[in-house]
């Protein structure tokens, strides 16, 4: 499964990526808000830190404002992914960005019949929100099974990018769910490398260490 992190926070998405763990990011308006920067300089400067994709969304919600919109945001660099919401016009856009050769990523996606849609849509991506589906009492990790089951069933060639991750075991159930891609905050991400054990060991090792007298280098 690919790793996005999700952040439009240039050291965080730097830091990351020297793990050499990050596959591509995502960003979206609330998270532009919190970076304080122009979204130009803030894509482009995201562009040139990850080679992989870093979805960009349309702020417009009428197709010729999302196309406009949408190959803007694409000019900033050959690795954007526009983002367009999941409406009919979102669609149409979708269609028409990727037929021009645009990556695109659609976005607050609910329902399984929703990303069936955003995939014959031609979408690059399909963003499925686990985690807002869970706050209203839902599964949000059985929309992710359903969509990988349709995909599959007709070799789309859209990748299901779990979206709304909240916590470690979202993303294990992702993976385990068949999702292609995660889009997981730094926080999150960073918290998959923890366990107790983990720690307890390595300062049992490092203690053990020391009583040798020895050094390495």
């Amino acid at each position: 499964m690919k790793f996005f992190v999700d952040t439009a926070d240039v050291a965080e998405i730097r830091e990351l990526a020297e793990t050499g763990l990050l596959d591509g990011v995502t960003t979206n308006p609330s998270l532009i808000m919190k970076a304080g920067r122009p979204i130009a300089d803030v894509i482009a400067e995201i562009c040139h830190i990850t080679p992989g994709p870093v979805s960009a969304e349309v702020a417009a919600i009428d197709f010729e404002g999302m196309l406009n919109e949408g190959r803007k945001l694409a000019a900033i660099a050959r690795n954007v992914a526009v983002k367009v919401p999941l409406t009919l016009d979102g669609l149409k856009a979708c269609r028409k960005l990727t037929d021009e050769g645009r990556m695109v990523n659609v976005t607050l996606c609910f329902t399984a019949n929703q990303a069936l849609l955003a995939a014959k849509a031609g979408a690059t991506f399909i963003s499925p929100f686990i985690g807002r589906l869970d706050d209203i009492g839902l599964d949000g990790m059985e929309l992710i099974e359903e969509i990988r089951a349709i995909y599959d069933n007709y070799d789309f060639g859209t990748q299901l990018l779990a979206a709304s991750i909240r916590t470690p075991n979202h993303v294990k159930l992702a993976a385990m769910a068949g999702a292609d891609v995660a889009t997981v905050p730094p926080a999150v991400l960073k918290s998959l490398l923890k366990h107790p054990l983990t720690d307890k060991g390595l300062e049992l090792f490092l203690a053990d260490w020391r009583k040798t007298g020895q050094s390495i280098v």
